[in-house]
């Protein structure tokens, strides 16, 4: 016993060091080796004229390269996230203009991050419009009112901006569009003061709903002393000059990087593909001051010296991988250097980028971190009181044959996948939740599907309850793994309250490394943002959803690990454990992969994404978007919910870990109202 005991302490050891050593190699990616200071900072947010009611606090993080001094002031660069992303997001924009000496300032913008005002201070009104922005009408539909709940109003009027004309941002009830730069233009305000700062080469970049918000912040100070100097849009929508005041508004040196697979449609015009007829059409004609003939992609128009450079670089990525793509990032960082001047960047071409690096070493961390989990679940489950918590596994007489579990397990990846995109859209928009208790936009989308299916496993495992009770080895909740091998026809509260508790520790592990990496500035992610420190509202949101998530994955495991478990559940040893995890996965991943081929191959074939052509542009966007995120960390799910169930003869610890997991990504940073 002592011997097991020493060997997971050393491989909890050996974990930890190495997650630590990643993130230390990834703060020397994000520092530059110390060329470049990584602070951060606050902003006070005010809503109304003069700034009367204060809103709360906005988070930044500044990257300063040592060559910025007041003497030698350099030019600076807002970023901003796109929807359900972070400051942290920024970081390959950020850590490569910092590295050519441009002073960088990533904003947690409102709802995300730490930020304190929410998602709803950007404004909404009741109607909407369905095509671009100066292309609608009453008469042909594309402009019309919207009713519902207030975060379907506000998802709605994401590309309907603050500086538009009153027909657009005001309505006959009083409502507006108070804020689309989603308090950028405070943070641009901020950075435009910095003594080591040249308030005159100044410029934005955004991704996504971040396009929004810059737009929204260039046009904020467009004449005044600090405009910006250039604008570049990852992924974003164009507006005719009809919808604001082009005598007092206009843009300086507008960059667009277009993904050619883009989920969302605003940001495909509308369009099913991203093809040559987009490019020429009236809108794109206009925007780059060029006719259909001469209409051409990643071709520059327009000179940077009077502000009217334009230029549509087409990407071949899609939504959520744009803002790391690095011949985008290569396209911008010369826009960048073009509009502020050769002189005034360091000479380092744009092709040198070591920013993923960062990237892929604090994914490492993070995986690294949850595998330690295991190890501390061995030695926890040492002590007495953690100790009563393995059982065996209940007997194979009830273990499915072949050819019945592949015909259950194509059922559930079936009524998962098929209901992924309609659930999710509903809880994101319409689903009558109590906006002021459940302020997660993606997080509501989850609790509509899930919802669906838990109603479902109740009803199918209430039915095969009932059939199988009626045979000789039927094993009750104890074969459900919800029941323990003593008492095997009742619930066990006992081993639910003892797995809650150890998760609880896990957790808590899990937690500390994640502050310990704040040391740093980083968080545990890829890509999106995964585990992050709570703020107080944020922690109160991941204990409203976790019992939902709880109730959810507790199910889910029943029904998947314990009542169709395999032969290989009980084999020992890597084959019996990735045996048993195969099956596993295919039934919690296998739907979303579904859902994954009908979205991208019609896309990748040219015809348009599949949520758009079978459904409707309705069930696109961001839920689809999510699909290249939400596949490996299933994966990752049930990696853990696999091993703890083999481990402990049932699903309570593997569930309850899974749940919190899942509530902490959906609560830890992404948008809330």
């Amino acid at each position: 016993m002592k011997k097991a005991r020493t060997k997971w302490a050393v491989l909890l050891a050996v974990l930890l060091v190495a997650a630590f050593g990643a993130l230390t190699l990834a703060n020397g990616i994000q520092t530059d080796h110390g060329n470049i200071a990584v602070t951060e900072g606050v902003i006070d947010a005010y809503r109304g004229e003069g700034g009367k009611e204060h809103l709360g606090r906005m988070t930044y993080k500044l990257y300063t390269p040592k060559t910025a001094t007041a003497e030698h002031k350099a030019p600076g660069v807002l970023l901003l996230h796109g929807y359900q992303n972070d400051r942290e997001t920024n970081a390959a924009y950020a850590i490569e203009l910092a590295r050519r000496g441009v002073v960088v300032l990533s904003l947690d913008e409102y709802g995300h991050g730490f930020s304190e005002p929410g998602l709803r201070e950007r404004g909404y009104v009741n109607h909407t419009v369905k095509v671009n922005y100066g292309e609608d009408s009453i008469e042909t539909g594309t402009f019309k009112k919207a009713g519902g709940t207030v975060r379907y109003r506000l998802l709605m009027n994401f590309s309907n901006l603050s500086f538009f004309d009153d027909h657009y941002s005001k309505d006959d009830a009083g409502n507006e569009i108070t804020d689309s730069s989603c308090g950028g233009a405070a943070a641009y305000a901020v950075l435009a003061t910095m003594d080591n700062v040249d308030p005159t080469r100044l410029g934005i970049s955004g991704h996504s709903m971040g396009t929004w918000a810059g737009w929204s912040v260039a046009a904020a100070f467009a004449g005044t002393d600090i405009e910006p100097r250039a604008t570049v849009l990852q992924c974003g929508e164009l507006f005719r000059d009809s919808v604001y005041d082009t005598s007092k508004i206009h843009f300086n040196n507008v960059l667009l990087l277009q993904a050619k697979w883009d989920e969302f449609s605003y940001f495909r015009d509308y369009q099913r593909v991203v093809d040559d007829r987009l490019l020429t059409s009236d809108l794109r004609c206009e925007f780059l001051g060029a006719t259909p003939e001469m209409a051409a992609w990643d071709r520059t128009y327009g000179t940077f010296s009077d502000g009217s450079a334009r230029r549509m670089e087409l990407l071949y990525t899609n939504h959520r991988l744009t803002t790391h793509h690095s011949h985008g990032l290569a396209v911008a960082l010369d826009w960048f250097r073009d509009a502020f001047g050769a002189e005034s960047m360091k000479d380092l071409p744009a092709t040198d980028q070591i920013a993923m690096g960062k990237e892929w070493l604090v994914l490492l961390a993070m995986l690294l971190t949850l595998l330690a989990m295991v190890p501390l679940s061995e030695l926890l489950l040492t002590v007495p009181f953690f100790a009563a918590i393995p059982q065996a596994l209940p007997p194979k007489a009830n273990i499915k044959p072949r050819k019945k579990w592949w015909k259950g397990a194509v059922i559930t990846l079936l009524i998962a996948g098929l209901t992924y995109p309609f659930m999710t859209q509903l809880g994101h928009a319409l689903l009558p939740l109590p906006e002021g208790i459940f302020r997660m936009t993606v997080g509501n989308g989850f609790i509509g599907w899930y919802s669906l299916l838990i109603l479902v496993m109740v009803v199918t495992s209430w039915t095969g309850w009932r059939k199988a009770k009626k045979a000789e080895t039927f094993d009750g909740w104890y074969g459900m793994g919800l029941g323990s091998e003593q008492a095997p026809m009742k619930i066990s509260w006992g081993l639910l309250g003892r797995s809650a508790l150890l998760v609880l520790c896990l957790l808590g592990m899990v937690y500390a490394v994640v502050a310990l990496a704040g040391v740093y500035l980083l968080d545990l992610r890829f890509i999106w943002p995964f585990f992050k420190t709570f703020t107080p509202a944020r922690f109160g949101q991941f204990c409203v959803y976790l019992p939902l998530f709880a109730l959810f994955f507790l199910l889910n495991n029943s029904k998947i690990m314990a009542s169709m478990r395999t032969e290989a559940a009980y084999e020992k040893g890597a084959k019996g454990f990735f045996g048993a995890w195969w099956c596993n996965a295919l039934m919690m991943v296998g739907g979303v992969l579904l859902i994954v081929l009908i979205e991208y191959v019609p896309f990748f074939l040219n015809i348009g994404p599949g949520a758009d052509v079978l459904f409707g542009s309705t069930f696109g966007g961001p839920f689809m978007s999510l699909l290249i995120l939400f596949v490996p960390q299933v994966l990752v799910f049930s990696l853990l919910g696999t091993w703890f169930y083999r481990r402990t003869g049932s699903v309570y610890s593997g569930a309850l870990l899974i749940a919190s997991l899942a509530a902490w990504i959906v609560t830890g940073g992404s948008a809330m109202l």
